[in-house]
């Protein structure tokens, strides 16, 4: 950042999301950080250690009571971005520059920033003083740092990952009374209990005698609620702040960030640069455990393994790449069937040895990963690019969305691996189909077997899956901000030990949007801010105590639920 660098950080043009919303391919990607030149690397690591070595100078300026903290920096028709949420954002972007020899600190320093400024931004200051404030804090901090030019995250690496082996009630509800459903390896594989049309009709019966804002009278419901001590969703959605920043991709786009499966302190996230990261939370300070190299261009997605040993990926380079967790080797790779991009991914739930891929010749494939081959009858064509997939807890149904707007649903045998295409519906025409993500229980009082859908409609839409075959019913909307980016959304882990049932979504406003599915009005339950660009991606960690959202500046923000 220079000194006349303007007030706010730049966001990445749209060429860089072409490859989400069906344009032509990209053809001005950056090639990743390993390979480019030799020299530029060493300018660039010479700068850094230049500006974190020297004396004296000009001081970075701490959190100030005078640190205004609200109002708005930009104009327009759209949603406006608090200062205090850009100055948080800058000072996030340097925060990896500060005590090289005490990382400890870093944390600290951000999570003071969040509380100071969220306190002054209560302040009423002029918009003016602001907008001062901020340009003032990005001159200093570029005086003091240097320009950013390069990710700072530590590259640490480490043998011991702490795991846990709670199983998320989503899971449970499936299995807990089938002990053949337990796996062979000791993971729990999800068994239907009976079709979505009788449960369908069961809940809508349930509903429709309930009075209106009741919960479903079950004991299930009711023992949750004592559990949870009648603390409203609000007071269990609420975030202390941020955790830890992740800026190792910074300046290109992290599309995908997830949470290992049943995993407190184990993340992966994957970047347009053509890298994926493996992040470890625990023991402090967080640290990158190690970078997954090899795909020629952007990561588009990638997905963990049930047992977390393997993670496969997409990449706009048209393969498709197998890698073990433990030491980063590229197991396999494997080229796409069409020669295409390739756009989205999914393990299937019950099998991991199969692996959906969607792809930008409007095909969706079934994988054999042992193999490297595509299954027999497992090949499908959509009506655009594929951007979004998502199968059922059993396995049995999978949804895929392309960019002309299309949800279609897909009867997957579970022996063979075919697809048979089953049910279609136009969400919106044109309007492309970023997220799809499944469940079969939003909640204890809510049992509906739902999808939820980005759209790019500035709404985020959720569906009532009415029978057998995956058809939807649209329950009802949020309002976001989502036209042109591939946002992402997802329903909460855990099933709710309380009233309501709560899903999560990034948005275009920069912020994460938290929304209550049961609340009749004002469903928002929180928002986070402290991104300087518009939120792709978001997961929770299996007992919800931390969340990470991902942007398209290519910065990782892992916040903190507060503890009660």
């Amino acid at each position: 950042m220079s000194l006349n660098a303007p007030a706010r950080l730049p966001r990445p043009g749209k060429d860089v999301y072409r490859f989400a919303l069906g344009s032509a391919a990209l053809s001005d990607s950056r090639q990743p950080s390993c390979l480019e030149p030799e020299k530029g690397r060493r300018d660039r690591r010479n700068r850094r250690q230049w500006s974190q070595g020297r004396s004296g100078g000009p001081q970075e300026p701490e959190a100030a009571p005078e640190a205004s903290a609200g109002g708005h920096a930009r104009g327009g028709g759209r949603g406006m971005a608090a200062v205090w949420q850009q100055v948080l954002a800058v000072d996030a972007r340097y925060n990896a520059y500060r005590t090289p020899t005490f990382p400890q600190f870093r944390t600290q320093y951000i999570r003071r920033r969040s509380q100071l400024l969220r306190e002054n931004a209560k302040a009423g200051h002029p918009p003016a003083l602001r907008r001062q404030y901020l340009r003032l804090r990005g001159q200093l901090l570029g005086q003091r740092y240097g320009p950013l030019s390069e990710p700072g995250s530590a590259r640490a690496y480490s043998n011991s990952i702490v795991r846990s082996s709670r199983t998320t009630l989503d899971r449970m509800e499936d299995f807990e009374d089938d002990p053949r459903a337990l796996g062979a390896r000791g993971h729990r594989r999800s068994v239907s209990r009976g079709s979505y049309q009788l449960q369908a009709q069961m809940n809508r019966a349930v509903y429709e005698d309930r009075p209106p804002g009741s919960v479903v009278p079950t004991s299930a419901a009711e023992a949750s609620r004592a559990m949870a001590g009648d603390t409203s969703l609000s007071e269990n959605y609420a975030f202390a702040g941020m955790y830890h920043v992740f800026d190792q991709h910074v300046d290109e786009a992290v599309p995908r960030v997830r949470f290992a499966n049943d995993d407190r302190h184990r993340l992966a996230c994957c970047s347009l640069d053509g890298s994926i990261s493996l992040c470890q939370l625990v023991p402090a300070p967080p640290t990158v455990l190690r970078v997954l190299r090899g795909h020629t261009r952007g990561v588009s997605d990638f997905a963990w393994s049930l047992s977390n040993d393997i993670l496969v990926s997409t990449s706009l380079d048209a393969t498709m790449r197998i890698w073990a967790s433990e030491d980063g080797r590229c197991i396999r790779e494997i080229p796409d069937p069409d020669g295409a991009e390739l756009l989205c991914c999914t393990f299937q739930p019950v099998n991991n040895n199969l692996t959906v891929v969607g792809n930008a010749k409007h095909n969706v494939h079934v994988m054999n990963i042992s193999t490297g081959k595509k299954v027999k009858g497992g090949s499908s064509k959509l009506t655009g690019r594929v951007l979004a997939l998502s199968f059922d807890a059993p396995g049995r149904l999978l949804w895929a969305g392309d960019d002309r707007g299309s949800v279609f649903s897909f009867l997957f045998d579970m022996a063979t691996g075919k697809l048979t295409k089953a049910k279609r519906l136009v969400v919106h025409e044109g309007s492309p189909v970023t997220s799809i993500s499944a469940r079969s229980w939003v909640s204890r009082e809510a049992r509906d077997p739902s999808l939820l859908i980005n759209a790019c409609l500035n709404k985020l839409l959720l569906y009532r899956v009415v029978d057998n075959e995956g058809t939807l019913q649209l329950k009802r909307s949020f309002p976001i901000e989502q036209s042109s980016h591939p946002v992402r959304s997802i329903f909460c882990p855990l099933m709710s030990f309380r009233q309501g049932a709560c899903v999560v979504t990034g948005s275009e406003d920069m912020c994460v949007h938290f929304f209550d599915v049961e609340r009749a009005a004002k469903a928002a339950v929180n928002k986070l801010q402290g991104h300087s660009a518009p939120v792709l991606d978001v997961s929770f960690n299996c007992d919800e105590s931390l969340l990470a959202s991902s942007d398209a500046s290519g910065m990782v923000i892992v916040w903190r639920r507060e503890q009660k």
